[in-house]
């Protein structure tokens, strides 16, 4: 057994610190390991106790009997290195630390932490600044939280990990008035050592659990909970998150638009999209939507049936769903059919969704019938059916007519109550239908099974980058790359760029202008400007007459405006016809390196239209960027214009990716800005770029 199964489920406890006052934090652990039917050892350990709780208490942890299994320190900072020390010396596996006053209060207390750290040596430690963990699966709290006052706490299959103490004791109480069981709950604290990654690698081996629910601040070991979750995406075990920190203003990088147009939170959405993680946005729909998963039933379209017995209710339900995307067609002629034999009235309303029986009352068989006859029907992929102010007489009704149906049909069924009636969405969670108190809860349900089933991992993305860094680009020094510098090194990973030369006086510009075709473009040249435009060091449209005017008069303007003295000009061809997009480089303090695509030119940080993806990237993450821009319709011939490249798009945004994963840490930040998309056939080109080296 590794170390955490044993402190999942000890056999032997020991309680550092322990009070005989169940009503003081130290006395609670014990006081709950009995309560709840904890058939293991229990050691408390306190000098000033020959016994509490009927047990024989330790003067010190030298005097157990035994190592124990699991050892929960209730005492304060300035002594719980000590009792981590004589623990580990003891050969204990792992410890909970509760206590506060560590990384959490700054230097000092981070310092603390750190000595904590050192005195575990390899025993396993959870917490500190940890409310503790609870297996209602076997029934151990090894915990304070004073949600476990509770006489009764069901067991079930989903399971919480916590960084906050207080969420589990919240989550654990909401979810028994809601007759929902949890299989583990565990509080993470600080992360001096084990964190969220850890435990959801545990997890998905724990038959015991079928989701796993977690609420974080953000994550201490991004690429351990990168591989915890493909895990558990590969088990098909969904993970449903809740991550605070969404009001956040966003970083911005030292010189591109990139780093402003991803912003941290951002980051993380792309993160689990990634992993196929499911985030939701509202607290409570931490614990609907895990609810809803642990159902174990796939939804394979977007075709919803609403049977109702109240017609406003079905009204806000539908609106839910299309606020979600669902729709909900009326039924095919044989399901209208079928349920205008089932309802025999007058009153039929069969031919509409949602199906309303208001008038054809609510008769057990009529009921059951209908819900057989939806689950049934070739129209529909889910059913929700909601249960009016008339099912507060019959709280059997709803869960009859719909567990009769369930091993009829794989396809989700939900329960909308629409009355206040928590004891009748309790009993129907706890007879294994999911039952919900808002209709946006429905949707939300509804979305969370749909992205769960379209996630499917995929195998990294290959491109024909050359396999180490060319050597033109390694002998780059630390610093920021002019512009024709940056886009040699985009040219060496596959990405194109336009037709350009170099020029260093307004004379040399005006004769290579005349080598090239059409209308031109001029800029300055220089390392120090990253934003030429906002200083005057762009034009556009010049024929090659007007270049050597424009040029000296770009050089004299800008060097005052700046008080940067250019290297020189840069004259290149005027794309015309495509598409402008901004592809970036950013790397994020807490996530690491990714990339950004997004609506560009010098309105890009103005519409931030964009998608980001974390490294590595797929072929299929690619694609999924280009289709979630609001702007993508432009390459698709919106309203006549010419399909765009997105073959090109989508191999220059592998490739660019490529190159970030080559330049590892050397690379700080690297933009392409306008990257021209073409007409379908003609590519894309690199119209303007920048890139930062360490």
């Amino acid at each position: 057994m590794s170390a955490i199964d044993k402190l999942i489920a000890p056999r032997r406890v020991a309680v550092i610190g322990a009070s005989g006052d169940p009503g003081k934090t130290a006395g609670r652990p014990i006081a709950y390991l009995q309560k709840h039917g904890f058939a293991g050892e229990i050691y408390p350990v306190n000098p000033r106790s020959a016994e509490i709780a009927g047990l024989k208490c330790y003067p010190d942890v030298a005097s157990l009997p035994q190592a124990p299994d699991v050892a929960i320190v209730l005492v304060g900072p300035e002594r719980a290195a000590d009792a981590v020390r004589q623990l580990a010396a003891l050969g204990t596996p792992a410890a909970i630390v509760l206590a506060s006053g560590y990384a959490e209060i700054g230097p000092e207390g981070a310092q603390r932490q750190r000595e904590l750290k050192e005195a575990a040596g390899a025993m396993r430690l959870l917490g500190p600044n940890a409310i503790g963990l609870v297996n209602l699966t076997d029934k151990i709290m090894l915990s304070a939280s004073g949600a476990l006052e509770m006489a009764d706490i069901p067991s079930g299959r989903i399971a919480v990990v916590s960084q906050s103490g207080g969420i589990l004791g919240s989550l654990l109480s909401r979810a028994a008035g809601r007759g929902v069981g949890f299989s583990k709950l565990v509080s993470t604290g600080n992360e001096a050592d084990l964190d969220v990654s850890d435990f959801v690698d545990y997890l998905v081996d724990d038959p015991a659990t079928a989701v796993i629910a977690l609420y974080i601040e953000g994550l201490r070991s991004p690429q351990q909970f990168r591989a915890a979750a493909l895990k558990a995406a590969k088990a098909g075990k969904p993970i449903v998150v809740f991550k605070v920190g969404r009001s956040e203003s966003g970083e911005r990088a030292a010189i591109s638009h990139t780093g402003a147009l991803a912003g941290a939170d951002r980051m993380y959405d792309a993160f689990f999209a990634q992993l196929g993680v499911t985030r939701v946005l509202k607290f409570e729909d931490l614990l609907d939507v895990p609810i809803a998963l642990s159902q174990g039933r796939a939804l394979r379209g977007k075709r919803v049936a609403i049977l109702t017995s109240t017609g406003g209710a079905g009204t806000l339900v539908a609106d839910a769903c299309g606020l979600e995307g669902f729709d909900t067609p009326p039924p095919d002629a044989a399901t209208t059919k079928q349920l205008a034999l089932l309802q025999n009235s007058e009153f039929a309303a069969s031919d509409r969704n949602p199906i309303d029986l208001t008038l054809a009352g609510l008769k057990p068989d009529l009921f059951g019938g209908m819900v057989g006859a939806l689950l049934a029907s070739e129209s529909y992929d889910a059913l929700i059916v909601i249960a009016g102010s008339s099912a507060l007489g019959q709280p059997d009704l709803v869960a009859d007519a719909v567990t009769r149906n369930l091993s009829n049909s794989d396809k989700p069924v939900l329960v909308y109550m629409s009355p206040h009636a928590p004891h009748i969405v309790a009993h129907l969670n706890r007879r294994g239908v999911p039952a919900f108190s808002s209709p946006e809860s429905c949707g939300a349900a509804l979305a969370a099974l749909w992205r769960q089933g379209q996630y499917k991992p995929q195998a990294p993305a290959t491109s024909p980058m050359p396999p180490e860094t060319p050597p033109f680009a390694a002998a780059f020094a630390a610093g920021a790359l002019n512009e024709a510098e940056a886009k040699q090194v985009f040219a060496a990973y596959g990405i194109p760029a336009v037709r350009e030369a170099i020029a260093a006086t307004p004379e040399e510009a005006a004769a290579v202008g005349r080598k090239l075709p059409g209308r031109l473009v001029l800029k300055v040249l220089s390392r120090e400007i990253a934003h030429k435009s906002e200083v005057g060091g762009v034009r556009v449209g010049l024929m090659a007459d007007e270049v050597r005017e424009a040029g000296a008069e770009m050089l004299r303007a800008v060097t005052a405006v700046s008080g940067v003295v250019p290297e020189g000009l840069l004259v290149q061809e005027m794309v015309a016809g495509g598409v402008e997009l901004i592809l970036g480089f950013h790397r994020d303090p807490q996530l690491g390196p990714s990339i950004l695509l997004g609506m560009g030119g010098v309105t890009a940080e103005l519409l931030k239209d964009t998608s980001v993806r974390l490294l590595p990237i797929t072929a299929g993450d690619a694609r999924a960027m280009v289709d979630e821009l609001r702007t993508a319709p432009l390459l698709k011939g919106y309203r006549g214009r010419p399909h765009g490249d997105i073959e090109a798009l989508v191999a220059a945004i592998v490739c660019f990716a490529a190159m970030a994963e080559s330049l590892g840490e050397r690379l700080a930040e690297a933009e392409i800005n306008p990257l021209f998309v073409l007409p379908r056939g003609e590519g894309v080109l690199a119209a303007d770029g920048l890139m930062l080296l360490n």
